[in-house]
Order: structure tokens, then sequence, then C-alpha cells
């Protein structure tokens, strides 16, 4: 009981110096990883409902950060191209779950996870597919551990290969899994990257709505897809960074607080990778979840050196 209540403060004091400005992204998700793997996370359901409400603040605050007219433009010009992609991705998945003998709704999960936005598009569609517990669990243990090794591996990438921040807002937003680690990556990149990578993913995750739409209907099952109502907090709040401009500086206090959030909330989603999620992951799964996010990684780098997406 007595080392329980140790290690529960040092979490507390680990989490409360992710607050630091010298703190970044990929710091305090190695920070809460390593202590949770090294000690247990005390209080694993806290953190995970915490993590969630927390990482839904922050994207909206990121929002007053962004201008609206932006969101738009990037939007049209991408939507052919998210279409393709998510629907390729999904292709590809359903084959390697084939391939690999992965449980059929665990592969359609990992699948949707990847093409879409990880975490958030694998909620909505779980119910949709009648998807179980452990399917569930399965899948999301597996888009979150490559989530993490995404965030911290790849700003490296990027600047290897030269990437401007435009061309890493890019990247990170088709090729890391859930929002957070997106968001995380590209703010470590540059405000640029940031902007692009935030901007992007979150009109990728409006198709959560349609596609989950299509599986119901073909599954037979009516029930309502959820929809993340961040977006829709995100949008507005660039709509106010973007019209009330007389407000500018109050915008710029929270989309810097919004920031530093993330990189608290971080903190909390690494202490989430505990060893039972790891156990629970399995050779498979994990292994088709490894081949497609690959798949999506290179050939969205081919695509944004030679310019086709640009």
């Amino acid at each position: 009981m007595k080392n329980q209540k140790i290690v529960k403060i040092i979490f507390i004091v680990a989490f409360l110096a992710t607050a630091l400005p010298f703190f970044t992204s990929a710091y305090a998700l190695i920070l809460g990883t390593g202590l949770s793997l090294l000690l247990g996370n005390p209080t694993p359901k806290f953190t995970a409902k915490s993590s969630k409400r927390l990482l839904k603040l922050s994207v909206i605050g990121l929002g007053f950060g962004v201008n609206f007219l932006q969101v738009i433009q990037t939007g049209k010009s991408s939507i052919v191209i998210t279409f393709v992609s998510i629907s390729l991705t999904i292709l590809i998945g359903t084959y390697l779950g084939k391939l690999f003998k992965v449980a059929k709704n665990t592969a359609s999960l990992i699948a949707f996870g990847t093409a879409i936005c990880g975490g958030s598009a694998i909620a909505a569609m779980a119910p949709v597919i009648q998807a179980d517990d452990n399917e569930t669990a399965v899948s999301l243990a597996t888009v979150f551990t490559l989530n993490a090794i995404a965030l911290i591996i790849f700003p490296t990438i990027g600047h290897i290969l030269g990437l401007t921040q435009h061309q890493f807002g890019l990247f990170a937003a088709l090729a890391i899994h859930d929002t957070s680690s997106v968001v995380g990556a590209a703010a470590t990149f540059g405000a640029t990257a940031l902007a692009i990578g935030t901007t992007v993913k979150l009109t990728r995750a409006l198709w959560i709505a349609p596609i989950s739409l299509v599986a119901g209907l073909r599954t037979g099952n009516t029930e309502k897809a959820s929809f993340p109502l961040f977006i829709l907090g995100f949008i507005a709040a660039a709509v106010l960074n973007t019209y009330l401009t007389q407000f500018d500086q109050m915008w710029h206090l929270l989309a810097g607080a919004s920031k530093q959030l993330l990189v608290m909330t971080l903190f909390l989603i690494g202490a989430g990778l505990t060893k039972k999620v790891l156990a629970e992951v399995g050779v498979k799964p994990m292994l088709m979840g490894v081949i497609l996010w690959l798949i999506v990684s290179t050939s969205t780098i081919a695509a944004i050196t030679t310019g086709i997406l640009h």
C-alpha cells in the first residue's frame, strides 16, 4: 500500500512537470510510457478517461491558432486524395487481415483506424460492426503502440528527408493514426507543420460518419455511429481566430496553453501503454498493423517527395 502511494506521487509529480515549457511531446510520451512499464500505472482507468478529455480540450484549443479559411481550402484541395487513400488503406488492410488470419472484426478495426484517425475511428466503427470488447481492445492497443513509435521517430525522419514544414504536416496527418500523435509530432517539427497536420487530420476525421454508415449498411446494423464532436469545437475556435482579430492576443494565449496541455495529455497516453496492453495485442494483429502502417507511410512519403501530394 505504501509503495502504491509513492508510485502515485511519482506519477503526479511527473505529470505536473510536463506543464513546464521545456517539455516536448516526445519527452512527455517517453516519460509516461517509461514510468508505466517500470513502475506500473497506479490509476489506469482514471488515466484513460483523463487523457481522452484533455485531448479533446487541447485539440479544440489548438483551433485558436489556425485560420478557418485555411481549413476550408485544405479540405477542398484534399477531398479526392483523402477518399482514395482511405479506400485503398481499408482494402489493403482487409487483404492483410486475411493473409495473417487476423479475426475479421479486429482486422477491420485496425484498417479503419489506420485509414482515418486511430482510436476515434475505432471507437466509432466498433459498435457498427458489432465488435466485442476484446477485438476493440486489441485494435486500440495495436494502433496506440504504433502511434507512440510514430510520435518519437517521425520528426527525425522528416528532418533526415529534408521535408518542409508543409510537407511534414501532410506526412504526419496521412501516415500517423491518432489525432493526438499527429498534433504532437507536427508541433515538434514546427508551427506551420502543426497547422497543416492538424487541419488535414481533422478534415480526414470527417469521413468517419459516411464510412461508418456504409459499413452499417453492409452489416445490416442500423446502430448510429458516434461522431467526434471536438472536431466541431476545433472549427469553431478557428472561426473565432479568423474573424475576431481584435482578440488576437487572447487567441494566441489559448493556442499556446492548449499546445502545452497536449504535451501533458501525451504523458497520460504514454502512461496507458502498460504491459497488459502490450500482451493483449498478440503477434498477428501487430504484424498486420505494422505492415499496413509501413505501406501507408512509404507511399505517402513517395507521393509527397515526387510532388503528387502538395
